[in-house]
């Protein structure tokens, strides 16, 4: 078994297929040998599963964007000790739907400038970025379509409309401006496979 313990994130606006190529790289870096923990935001640990369903759920206006930014970083420090942080220990390679960056972009800019205090939680409670962060960029429009399909009950976020999903996109190539060190931008308008491609690419150079 090779050792990797790295950290990599995806992230996206809804819809952008991150959560299909995160399963994807986590298969075809199994399948090459490496120990791979395959995990998601909000979730990824008993405790923080409960808080998922609280704040994916229910109506658009259920939750103020400060209650928002507290449930998600209480989220994500139990993620943090049950599940990141044993398995890079162990030298694994996690692999992340989702982690603070979307807490920047989806309770940092939705309704108010409230990524400073996003930022001094972070720092404060999780203290670690990803050593790799995958953006899949895709178009509002076709994300918004995308989602809506799914028909799931986690469709909260979804709910705000393609007005929200146009300002993440921007968010969210700033933060790859931002953070260049460790974003990779992908176009994720493109077939599964053929995303996929620069995907494994992108994580092989960085495993490197």
């Amino acid at each position: 078994m090779k050792l990797g313990a790295t950290f990599i994130t995806f992230e996206g606006i809804d819809g952008s297929g991150k959560s299909t190529q995160a399963r994807m790289l986590a298969s075809k870096l199994l399948a090459d040998g490496y120990d791979v923990v395959l995990t998601r935001e909000p979730g990824g640990s008993p405790g923080a599963e409960e808080i998922r369903s609280l704040v994916l759920e229910g109506d658009p206006d259920r939750w103020s964007a400060e209650t928002e930014i507290l449930l998600f970083t209480a989220a994500r420090r139990d993620h943090l000790e049950r599940t990141i942080l044993p398995a890079l220990a162990q030298g694994k390679v996690v692999i992340c739907d989702r982690f603070a960056d979307s807490t920047r972009m989806y309770q940092g800019l939705s309704r108010g400038d409230l990524r400073g205090i996003v930022d001094q939680l972070h720092s404060l409670m999780i203290g670690r970025e990803p050593d790799l962060t995958l953006l899949i960029d895709m178009d509002p429009t076709i994300g918004l379509t995308r989602a809506k399909a799914r028909q799931t009950s986690e469709e909260r976020f979804e709910d705000f409309g393609q007005a929200m999903q146009e300002q993440m996109r921007k968010g969210f190539l700033l933060l790859a401006d931002e953070f260049a060190d460790r974003f990779r931008v992908v176009d994720g308008g493109r077939t599964p496979e053929v995303v996929a491609e620069d995907v494994t690419r992108l994580t092989l150079e960085k495993l490197a």
